[in-house]
Parts: C-alpha cells; structure tokens; sequence
C-alpha cells in the first residue's frame, strides 16, 4: 500500500506572484500540491486560465496601489514567493536607458512594492519570503547581462536586508537563485539570442555549454526549492541565497 506524504503546508495561506508560466506557475503548483491555500496572481490573467485549485488575481506588481489593493484582502500571509522578473539581453553599451529602467522597475520595484505590502500580514505569526533572484547577479557576472545582474542583485540585496530586519518578527526572508531554467523566458532569450547566432540550434547550445552539469533545470526543481523553504524544515534558514544551478558557480 502506498503511503502518500504528508502534506507538509496544510493550513498555510501562500501568495505567489507571476504565476501564469515558468517558475511562479511550478511553485504556486507544488505549493498547493504540499496542502497550502495558495493565491495566484499575473499580469497576464490568460496565463492562469488553466492553474488549478488556487486563487487566481490579475496584477500589475509594479502598480504600488494595486499591489496595495490586494494584499488588503488578507487576515494574514505564511507564505510569499514573488517570481516577477525581466531579462533584458545586452552589455551596458546595449542598454538604454529606457532598458534600464524596464529591468528595475519589474525586477526591484516590484519586490519592493510585493514585500512592503505583505510583510505587515506575516508579523503576527511569523512566515517564510522568498524571492526569485538568479546566479546572474551579484553572485556572477555573466555576457550580456548587465541591467539583468544588476537588477537581481538588488533583489538579493533587499531579501538580505528584509532578513535582518524581520528576523524578531519569525519572518524567514531567503533568495533562490536559479540557474539556467528551461522555461518561457528561456525560450524568448534563445529566440533572441538566434538573431545574433544565425539559428536557434546555436542559441539552445549557447546556454547548455555554460551549465557544467550538461543540461537546464526545470521550473519544478525550483518549486521544491521554494516548498522547502516555505516549510518549518527551513525554520532555521533565513537571509541566505539558495543556488539551483547545475553547478555554474562552481
């Protein structure tokens, strides 16, 4: 007779934002598969037509007084993981400045505007934050990078800094830091990347030579990330950077 596990998030509330594709819809997935009731939200409503079982919202996270609007719904939050991001392709030479701004306003604004308005859900009882930031970031540098890196660094940056200021109030703030994801956002960099390269076999060989493990990952193996971190198997981890890479920071 199979036994099935426990469900280690029962009773939970979660919140996970951009949760139509890639990475925030694996772990808004594995989140309420692990027995918490999970609240999805997306720019891109369309995206979640499909997501099962979960509460779904449209949302603008870089909009504050939207963001604002929505975390007033809730008593309280034991759980946040915020997966907005956006990866722009170039040097800095080949970033603009509207590029530029692009990137940290749906990259750090909208961890900004996230985190702000649901820390004062989670005080009472504690809870666990966490950000999707990246290896690309202060942790690596990496070819055409440049407003990316930057970006994500500043996301680790606050999730270190939201640690140490919450650590009296239970509330466990940690950045994951994926490595190179087979997901959507690949997808469009590979696309992109194959103007450059001349074709898509070159740009999907491009990435996998940089992943010294001789493949990508995959959304869902940052969602057991992400569920771990969220349990109370984690209640000892706070303020750190978690790699799911493949070994690119070997």
């Amino acid at each position: 007779m199979t036994v099935a596990p426990p469900l280690k998030l029962l009773g939970k509330v979660a919140v996970v934002t951009a949760a139509g594709q890639g990475i925030g819809r694996a772990v808004a997935e594995r989140l309420r598969d692990d027995g918490a009731t999970v609240f999805a939200s997306d720019l891109n409503a369309d995206l979640m037509a499909n997501l099962a079982g979960v509460d779904k919202t449209q949302l603008d996270a870089t909009d504050e007084t939207a963001v604002q609007t929505y975390f007033s719904r809730f008593d309280h939050i034991d759980i946040l993981v915020h997966a907005v991001g956006f990866v722009h392709q170039g040097t800095i030479e080949q970033c603009s400045i509207e590029d530029w701004r692009k990137t940290c306003t749906i990259t750090m604004d909208s961890a900004f505007h996230i985190a702000k308005a649901a820390i004062p859900h989670m005080k009472e009882n504690g809870g666990s934050l966490t950000t999707i930031a990246s290896v690309a970031s202060s942790l690596k540098g990496f070819p055409k990078r440049a407003a990316y890196g930057a970006a994500k660094g500043g996301v680790i940056g606050l999730t270190k800094a939201m640690a140490a200021d919450y650590l009296p109030n239970k509330i466990r703030c940690n950045a994951v830091c994926p490595g190179t994801i087979d997901s959507p956002s690949l997808q469009d960099r590979v696309q992109e990347l194959s103007l450059d390269l001349g074709s898509i076999e070159a740009a999907w060989n491009f990435f996998l030579e940089r992943q010294p493990s001789g493949r990508l990952g995959t959304p869902e193996e940052v969602a057991a990330i992400c569920a771990f971190l969220a349990s109370d198997d984690a209640a000892f981890i706070t303020g750190q950077c978690l790699q799911i890479d493949g070994g690119i920071t070997i």
